[in-house]
């Protein structure tokens, strides 16, 4: 039973009934079609605003993409040291954005406190010698399962404007986020001061989808060529405009996060109340960080729970995700298996 990550379930009926649809006939190539202005339309209404909409196949590469639209290569983008951009993306942003510098800014449960932001980019000198701050970039959901609530991306959003900083949202998870504060896409981005949103789809039921939205669509032009010359312009681009557009229908997106955040939160209540075991971070959305006795944890993995250990030692620390295929049958049979264990 899985709960290692959202990656590893499968895909949405909706959504692949979409792609079949998209594959019947002769349509434009590279975005030139009726199906990817239609996409670009839907996002923009979602959005409340006048997007420009860029369709890649990886989480990698937009926020890489969108990183490299924000700094140039002397630039500093600040980042939470357990940020994707940070830890999990092969020095992608540094590649993309010709050398730019990436600061880790620490903070409690994978958040980046606007006091901390302010002193790390006054902490920079300004003569040659140091690179210049230039962007920075937070993760919602973030890497310890939290979500930044809107007030306080606005804040983020006010040192960075106050500092004219570019500022990077990675949105892998940017559904389950929004179910998770109950807040619309507009409010959790461009009207928090966000000046590009990485919105993932693969996580919550696509094949391969995401995409970086500009809220400044008068820099679509630069984003076209980089997406080329990343690699991600996708000839046949229907299969990922079809995928959006299904996905975004009837909010199907919010409700499979709902699902999610609400397998989780019933998995961390359960767990929390076993003896042994330590929730670390508040369960905001479909992750779960946990420390538990070795026992407990051996004897899940032999009953057929699969998860990513984190740490190891007398109390390893483990992460447990849910996702819109988990259901209500799973997380008893964990909490059953855990009790067994304690």
């Amino acid at each position: 039973m899985n709960f290692a990550s959202d990656n590893l379930a499968g895909a949405l009926p909706e959504v692949m009934d979409a792609v079949v649809a998209a594959g019947k006939g002769a349509l434009g190539a590279y975005g030139n079609d009726d199906l990817t202005k239609r996409m670009e339309a839907r996002v923009s209404e979602v959005f409340e605003r006048d997007c420009g909409v860029f369709l890649v196949g990886t989480g990698s590469a937009t926020n890489a993409l969108a990183l490299s639209m924000l700094s140039p290569p002397v630039g500093r983008i600040f980042v939470h040291p357990s940020a994707h951009s940070q830890t999990d993306e092969c020095n992608a942003p540094e590649f993309y954005t010709g050398g730019a510098k990436l600061h880790p800014v620490d903070g409690k449960h994978g958040k980046i406190a606007p006091a901390d932001l302010e002193a790390a980019i006054k902490s920079i000198g300004k003569d040659p010698h140091w690179a210049p701050p230039t962007a920075f970039s937070v993760t919602q959901v973030t890497e310890a399962g939290t979500v930044y609530s809107v007030d306080e991306l606005g804040s983020l959003g006010e040192v960075a404007k106050r500092h004219k900083l570019g500022f990077h949202l990675d949105g892998a998870r940017f559904g389950n986020a929004l179910a998770s504060r109950n807040a619309s896409p507009a409010e959790m981005s461009w009207k928090a001061g966000v000046d590009i949103l990485s919105f993932g789809g693969t996580k919550n039921g696509c094949l391969a989808l995401e995409a970086v939205i500009l809220f400044d669509k008068a820099r679509a032009d630069e984003m076209a060529y980089r997406r080329m010359r990343g690699g991600h312009l996708f000839s046949k681009m229907r299969f990922f405009s079809s995928q959006m557009l299904a996905y975004l229908k009837d909010d199907l997106w919010l409700r499979t996060a709902r699902r999610s955040n609400g397998m989780a939160k019933r998995l961390g209540e359960g767990l929390a109340a076993i003896p042994g075991v330590e929730l670390l971070h508040p369960v905001d959305a479909n992750e779960i960080f946990l420390t538990a006795p070795k026992k407990m944890i051996d004897g899940l993995e032999a009953d057929g729970f699969v998860f990513y250990r984190w740490t190891e030692g007398p109390r390893p620390m483990i992460r447990l995700v849910a996702s819109f295929e988990t259901t209500n049958e799973e997380v008893d049979a964990l909490l059953a298996s855990a009790k067994r264990h304690a």
